[in-house]
């Protein structure tokens, strides 16, 4: 185990079990869930092998040491200690991040300031010259998570975030994000060949990442990743493994997979996401209302994630859509699952279905649930009693 990097993947809350399935099978040793995101050791081919084809994580970060501390002055010393131009050259750009839990520090700010110090002042020790700060589209990023008396430092593999796939020209008000929907489709227990329906389907973003499964399009396949400009870049086996991601990808061929949006300027959202993605063959998009909606299919899941409080801020907007919502669910959709990513904890019971599922999930910041309903054909809930009674 000495010889393995020590790795940490980050990813939506919720998601974490499955991360930790999904790493395992990338060749990922010593497997351990934590709170948003999952710890593994591994060799190179591991780490360039989850930033290439995982669909869940959102950064693969290296641990470069974890120390005790007291104050920010220890934490400087700390950071100074390790051997940074061993890592990157001095021609790089470098970003510092720091987030914190229940940690004693006076301020963010300024324990990053000294980390990005330290960073520095080890290249001019050694080196006579030190690497320029960039906070925007740095070439390096060094990530110091805090505890109450003990901080971790990283170095970021992915560079951008992993659900950044390349693919997204356009995004809605409120894009769902690519490794979000992703796990949304697992929690779903949807499987390429199995029809897909996004009656809301906003940007794309779910039908873009069930297209990319069904292809078995590796998502990283056409991105640029930090390890790319860190010292010791293998460039060989980097491209040996993205020549068999690509050699393993099936040609576009129309799929059960289908997205509608009410107005025609959402619609083209999707359908300029879909043309970039060179998806405009595998997925079937259509303008119209969810109310009047059929089933493309005689069973299949419907995925969604429907506008919400926060994002129409009119709840009694909401108090009516929900209820029409269930009623052509229940009416039309027999055979099908549903499953609903939303906020608005309201939702089950406005719909009228009682969920089999809620999986708590993290849209950013906002915690959602992800209900699962099976739909079988009936009449509406008060009507199912009535008839179950016996009559006077």
């Amino acid at each position: 185990m000495s010889d393995l990097l020590a790795l940490f993947a980050t990813c939506p809350r919720g998601l974490e079990a499955l991360l930790a399935e999904e790493l395992a099978g990338y060749g990922a040793q010593d497997v351990k869930p934590a709170p948003g995101g999952v710890g593994f050791a591994g060799d190179w081919a591991a780490a360039y092998c989850a930033n290439l084809r995982s669909r869940l994580a959102t950064r693969i970060l290296w641990r470069q040491f974890e120390a005790d501390y007291q104050n920010e002055q220890d934490v400087y010393d700390k950071v100074l200690a390790h051997p940074w131009p061993q890592r990157f050259d001095a021609g790089r750009s470098l970003m510092v991040k720091v987030t914190a839990t229940r940690a004693p520090l006076k301020s963010l700010e300024f324990v990053t300031l000294r980390i990005k110090d330290a960073v520095c002042d080890r290249f001019r020790a050694d080196a006579g010259v030190r690497p320029s700060v960039d906070t925007r589209t740095p070439d390096v990023r060094v990530h110091a998570y805090f505890e109450a008396s003990r901080f971790s430092v990283y170095l970021d593999l992915s560079g951008e975030p992993l659900y950044k796939r390349g693919l997204r020209q356009e995004a809605g008000l409120a894009p769902l994000k690519e490794n979000l929907a992703a796990g949304m489709l697992k929690l779903a227990g949807w499987k390429p060949g199995t029809a897909l329906l996004d009656p809301m389907c906003g940007s794309g973003t779910i039908l873009m990442e069930a297209a990319q499964m069904t292809l078995n399009i590796a998502p990283g396949a056409d991105r640029a990743f930090g390890f790319q400009k860190l010292k010791g870049f293998r460039l060989r086996l980097w491209e040996e493994m993205l020549e068999a991601a690509r050699d393993e990808e099936l040609p576009a061929r129309p799929q059960p997979i289908f997205g509608s949006e009410l107005y025609g300027k959402n619609l083209k959202l999707a359908q300029v996401n879909v043309e970039a993605a060179g998806l405009a063959r595998v997925i079937q998009l259509k303008q119209a209302d969810v109310l009047d909606l059929s089933p493309p299919a005689p069973t299949g899941i419907l995925l969604t994630n429907p506008p919400y409080g926060v994002r129409l801020g009119d709840e009694a907007e909401l108090a009516t859509f929900y209820p029409k919502l269930g009623d052509m669910l229940k009416q039309r959709f027999a055979g099908w699952q549903a499953y609903i990513l939303s906020a608005d904890t309201r939702l089950p019971k406005l719909i009228g279905l009682k969920p089999q599922r809620r999986t708590p999930l993290y849209n950013g910041a906002l915690e959602c649930r992800l209900y699962g309903f099976e739909l079988v054909s009936g009449v509406l809930r008060r009507g199912a009693k009535e008839a179950a009674e016996p009559p006077a």
